[in-house]
């Protein structure tokens, strides 16, 4: 299996900072793309963030606020959020697309989420 482990959440003043960390444990033989998404209540799932052997992804509404960077050798992805808006306020869920040992198909990972909540 597959495990990802999250941190990093809490409470924040708007224009503040929290960085989330997501590590990722197992049965990896490879990782495809590694990355956060949100959720705010009553609205659907979002991409944050992205990264792959070609670069990065951001949603527009964290371009230039949110940096997203990834540990290879300990596969694990980190995202540096500054300027934080009440907007922000979502549970933050990191995504692995993974391979395990002894197969040949890739699937989506899915961490426990952690609540980023920013205040006005």
């Amino acid at each position: 299996q597959v495990q990802l482990v999250e941190s990093g959440g809490g409470l924040v003043q708007a224009g503040g900072s929290l960085r989330l960390s997501c590590a990722a444990s197992g049965s990896i033989f490879s990782i495809n793309t590694i990355g956060w998404y949100r959720q705010a209540p009553g609205k659907q799932r979002e991409l944050v963030a992205v990264v792959s052997s070609g670069g990065t992804n951001y949603a527009d509404s964290v371009k230039g606020r949110f940096t997203i960077s990834r540990d290879n050798p300990k596969n694990t992805v980190y995202l540096q959020m500054n300027s934080l808006k009440p907007e922000d306020t979502a549970v933050y869920y990191c995504n692995v697309r993974a391979m395990r040992v002894y197969t040949d198909f890739w699937r989506d990972y899915w961490g426990q989420g952690t609540q980023v909540t920013v205040s006005s």
